[in-house]
């Protein structure tokens, strides 16, 4: 099991009292009154399913659900009569079916497992029936974060993952192998910056299948070269490199780019030969860490500060610091004057204590909370369109961090520092100052904390000043975005602003128009061929698979052009950290073959156009508006009309 924070250890133990006491209740009832201790017993297993660790304190009790009637009179009382193909609806459902649902699989595991028999189910049929539901819910067994998902407590989504994983560990990957290794691949083409949940499914992969179809990705974390065949484990491969010849270790260096740069993964081993090359061979360290001349050049030009880098923040347990440190090389990010200067200042200042507990409880003790810290720094400087807002409700705090180590990495070095030094963090509205230091939580409330470490600390400021940016423009009586996307994103956010929803009746008003605005403003035939100079925030209508609205979702539109069939695209960065989306109607979002970069996400112009309902534009740059095709416009709308804005007014 995962080493738990001493606050999540602390959790997990009320949540399993409070479930032992329920069962207690329930169990010791007679018969006739169990159906009123149910309630509570769901919920109490709800609460402990959702905490890591909590489905095995509960597992033990799946024995005896069938015979102290915990699914008497229910559609779940017979197992044999249960369909696998129906559980994702019923996944999406109301707490307390879901909580019935996953004590069931739990019922049909301990069957599957000679654990528990029963009349109307063997083991095989049990094991054939998990096999089944875990291939027709991969996207849950491995969570994307899409906003159907968000729109539901968090708890719910948690405890149906976390109940899913412990099945799969239990009956093996192997029925699930190609499909569990195709969501691997594609969830490492976009380049996160947060891997464990990759690196667990990859580990558990390459332990059941050591020679299946996910043997390279299990070679690239745990036998990346021939003196890392046996997974000696860092101190022996320390030894090994120890006696090495000047050869060997150059070899030893293009291997480990070679799996660098093909998986986007870094080895514990991979950060052992940094460290090591750093003090013994430093002209090999860019072959190590794959750079092109881009990056080499970058590293030549501050080589005392990348060593120093190293020092600091390149251990096995920040192993993905590797990777970022590539990516911070080959953006040239460094040569953005205020970087170096920004980064030597955050490798000498002292952190705060409270900002060093909530990073050791976090991430843990192996290492000093400075590590955790300047490991994710370097991350999120090369990797902007690898940063996500996790499980929390805070797409416009992740967008901001994201736009910022883009276009301004000064800037997010300098709140950094106010946040670990000073606690608070001050920001701009209008002329005003905003300090984060006494005010309340906006959206985040109680934070997710499967983030970077950099998202860590600064979304809660973050969160707290946008939400204090929304009650200085509550009754200006138009939608508040105009406002403040400019002044918390950034001065390069364009000042015209456009937005086809009324914020009070949500009808939709002047479609056609703002549609073709899009067009004059965006697409490079009706805009004189004028790129996306700086990324620009945007709202789209986040749907679901069958088209359904779910809620107004900050985007960032990172660029508009041809893709490879000759197709126009709009290439935009989702701080989901997740850009395969199924909004419906056929409009599913592509995050590699259609000439993406990593992190980026594309949808053709015309399917774009049909999910956006807010965008900035500048004043000045009009375009060609009529020159848009009407039918064109007319597809854009009927796409529209027939998803999101089903049931609302439509001009």
């Amino acid at each position: 099991m995962t080493t738990l924070s001493n606050d999540a250890r602390a959790a997990l133990d009320r949540s399993h009292k409070r479930f032992e006491r329920a069962w207690e209740r329930f169990s010791q009832a007679r018969p006739f009154a169990r159906a009123g201790h149910l309630p509570p017993l769901l919920d109490a297993s709800m609460s402990l399913l959702q905490q890591p660790g909590g489905v095995q304190r509960l597992y033990p009790h799946a024995i005896e659900f069938d015979a102290l009637g915990v699914f008497a009179g229910s559609d779940w009382s017979e197992p044999a009569a249960l369909r696998p193909e129906l559980v994702s609806g019923t996944f999406a459902g109301k707490a307390p079916i879901i909580a019935v649902e996953l004590l069931s699989e739990l019922r049909i595991l301990a069957i599957a497992e000679g654990l528990l028999d029963h009349p109307g189910m063997d083991a095989t049929q049990a094991r054939g029936f998990l096999e089944t539901l875990l291939a027709l819910n991969l996207a849950r067994l491995f969570p994307r974060h899409d906003e159907a998902d968000r729109t539901r407590p968090a708890q719910q989504t948690r405890a149906i993952t976390l109940t899913l994983q412990f099945i799969v560990e239990h009956i093996g990957y192997a029925s699930v192998l190609d499909a569990v290794v195709q969501e691997a691949e594609s969830m490492l083409a976009q380049r996160p910056i947060l891997v464990q949940t990759i690196c667990h499914m990859i580990a558990e992969l390459g332990r059941s299948e050591p020679e299946s179809r996910a043997k390279p990705l299990f070679d690239a974390l745990f036998r990346p070269s021939a003196a890392t065949a046996d997974d000696p484990g860092v101190a022996r491969y320390q030894a090994h490199l120890s006696a090495m010849t000047g050869e060997e270790i150059e070899a030893e260096a293009h291997t480990f780019a070679r799996h660098l740069s093909t998986t986007g993964l870094a080895s514990a081993y991979h950060a052992v030969l940094i460290r090591h090359l750093r003090g013994v061979a430093p002209t090999l360290l860019p072959i190590a860490l794959a750079l092109s001349s881009t990056g080499r050049d970058a590293m030549l030009s501050y080589q005392e500060l990348v060593l120093r880098l190293i020092d600091e923040a390149v251990y096995p347990e920040t192993a993905q610091a590797v990777y970022g440190l590539h990516a911070l090389l080959e953006r040239g990010a460094l040569y953005f004057p205020p970087v170096p200067r920004g980064l030597w200042r955050q490798i000498v200042h002292p952190i705060r204590k409270e900002v060093q507990i909530k990073l050791r409880e976090v991430y843990g003790p192996a290492k000093p909370p400075r590590v955790w810290l300047l490991s994710g720094l370097i991350q999120v400087l090369g990797q902007p369109l690898g940063i996500g807002q996790g499980d929390n409700p805070t797409c416009q705090s992740a967008r901001a961090l994201s736009l910022w180590a883009q276009s301004d990495p000064g800037y997010l070095l300098q709140l950094l520092l106010w946040a670990t030094r000073d606690g608070a963090i001050v920001m701009s509205f209008e002329g005003e100052a905003i300090s984060s230091k006494h005010l309340d939580a906006a959206l985040a409330g109680d934070l997710h904390t499967e983030l970077d470490p950099i998202s860590l600390i600064l979304v809660p400021h973050l969160d707290r000043i946008y939400g204090e940016m929304w009650r200085r423009v509550a009754d200006r009586g138009a939608d508040g975005h105009r406002w403040i996307n400019p002044e918390f994103h950034g001065w390069w956010v364009q000042r015209g602003f456009a937005i086809c929803v009324d914020i009070f009746s949500g009808a939709v008003i002047d479609f056609d128009a703002f549609i073709r605005r899009f067009h004059a403003n965006y697409h490079p035939y009706y805009n004189g061929n004028q790129p996306v100079i700086f990324p620009q925030p945007a709202g789209i209508a986040s749907t679901t698979p069958h088209g359904e609205f779910v809620g107004w979702h900050a985007i960032t539109i990172q660029r508009v052009g041809l893709g490879p069939s000759g197709e126009m695209r709009v290439y935009f960065n989702n701080p989901n950290n997740e850009g395969r989306q199924d909004w419906g109607g056929g409009v599913v979002t592509s995050v590699t073959g259609q000439g993406e970069i990593p992190g980026e996400s594309s949808l053709s112009f015309d399917q774009f156009c049909s999910r956006l309902y807010l965008f900035h534009y500048d004043p000045l740059e009009q375009g060609e508006p009529d020159a848009v095709d009407a039918q064109v416009l007319a597809e854009i709308a009927h796409a529209a009309a027939t998803s999101w804005a089903a049931g609302r007014a439509f001009n």
